[in-house]
């Protein structure tokens, strides 16, 4: 009955209750909206990497080697000798490693120079492998796997040729136009950075860089100059900027991340990965509890607006009010009254709020996640999101004590007489 009372009498004033419920959904799309960003952009950090135990480097932050390797942000001062690659193969409880050289570009997106081994052991999320939607992994030193974004963004597929410039972050300053790479697969979405990243093998990167070369052009090379010698059988050495790393056991990784800070053969520095991405979050810690500040603000506006339509229509229901006490409503279902209508207000702004959010997300998540690079995922509210919104709500009822209140103290003043 009291909800009924309160429904008819927010559509006797439907313009301003309209204007207060637009207020507070969309404070609680902001507030929400910054809420589902932290948590799946937390998500998507921590799902870049599964699986790998060790990541090895040249002496730098945890950090900038853990962006610089997974998140392709950010270059390494330093490069890692492929005398100290071959040492780090033949520790103790080494079960697999990848090679990584990075440094270079396609277009703006980073290449990686690897081995068939990252598309083998290579994992993401809860240890998800990685999958090929067309095509096969490189087989030769001339050809290269896309990332899903690249490939849509570049507008490439299996057989299609690209140049590989030096250079990485947009910067690119010289192309190496005499080996184009012919791509050979393009790797399925992952919402990873893997998405975002050309793979060659590191013989590729070594032909263009001059570190390695063809059979084929060493034989020609030896014919024009007259003299022969065995430089081709020799295995090429590569500069590398990381290695991945995976163990038999768990328990050995702080052993060895003991033992690989320590190498007297050049400073490395290896580091967890799990425990990087949280060292690394805690410094966004700030800006989290800023963008979620600005968000409780913004919902206090708009309950504040809320309180202020309520107080400004009092004077105004004095009429109305009256008309209820004569038919026998107390003082205390006026009370009730004001409180259900706040909740109303409350709980349709909520529920545009809400709506509006996914609306959001269905509709221009490509578009965010194009412009801003942040993936958003329409998925089930989550507790944290409940939560926020019974916060909303409480407040509401808290706020609206204060009109209802005064509501209740005209009543009591006013009796069953109409002052004009």
């Amino acid at each position: 009955m009291m909800i009924k009372l309160a429904f008819a009498s927010l559509w006797n004033r439907r313009a301003s209750a309209w204007l207060t419920v637009l207020a507070i959904s969309i404070s609680v799309v902001l507030l929400l909206g910054v809420e589902r960003v932290r948590e799946q952009t937390k998500d998507n950090f921590a799902n870049t990497i599964s699986g790998t135990d060790l990541i090895v480097g040249p002496r730098t932050g945890s950090t900038q080697l853990l962006l610089s390797s997974v998140f392709h942000i950010g270059a390494l001062n330093n490069t890692l000798s492929w005398d100290s690659y071959t040492e780090l193969t033949q520790l103790p409880g080494v079960a697999w490693h990848i090679p990584l050289a990075l440094g270079d570009s396609v277009r703006g997106f980073p290449v990686v120079a690897t081995t068939t081994d990252f598309f083998e052991h290579f994992r993401y999320g809860d240890k998800q492998p990685l999958n090929l939607t067309s095509g096969q992994p490189f087989a030769d030193e001339t050809q290269a796997v896309l990332g899903a974004e690249v490939a849509e963004k570049l507008g490439l597929t299996s057989g299609d040729e690209l140049v590989v410039s030096h250079g990485s972050g947009g910067l690119s300053f010289k192309a190496h136009d005499a080996h184009p790479f012919v791509v050979s697969g393009v790797l399925q979405r992952t919402g990873t950075p893997t998405d975002v990243a050309v793979y060659i093998p590191l013989a590729g990167l070594g032909l263009v860089h001059g570190e390695y070369i063809r059979p084929d052009e060493h034989t020609d090379h030896d014919h024009g100059h007259g003299h022969g010698h065995d430089e081709a059988d020799e295995p090429p050495v590569y500069t590398l900027s990381a290695v991945l790393l995976g163990l038999e056991s768990k328990p050995l990784a702080l052993r060895l991340q003991r033992q690989i800070n320590t190498y007297k053969g050049e400073p490395l520095t290896a580091i967890m990965p799990g425990m990087a991405l949280q060292e690394f979050w805690k410094t966004l810690r700030l800006l989290e509890q800023a963008l979620l500040a600005i968000s409780v603000l913004v919902v206090a506006t708009g309950l504040l607006g809320m309180l202020t339509t309520l107080l400004a229509s009092l004077r105004e229901r004095r009429r109305e009010m009256a008309v209820l006490r004569s038919v026998g409503a107390g003082p205390g279902t006026i009370f009730g009254l004001l409180i259900s209508e706040a909740l109303l207000l409350t709980l349709f702004g909520i529920a545009i709020g809400v709506g509006l959010l996914y609306l959001i997300i269905v509709l221009g998540g490509n578009l965010i996640q194009d412009m801003l690079g942040i993936t958003l995922s329409a998925s089930a509210i989550t507790v944290n999101e409940w939560y926020l919104m019974a916060a909303i709500l409480i407040a509401a009822a808290l706020l609206s004590l204060f009109p209802a209140w005064r509501a209740y103290r005209n009543a009591l003043a006013d009796g069953l007489s109409v002052k004009l």
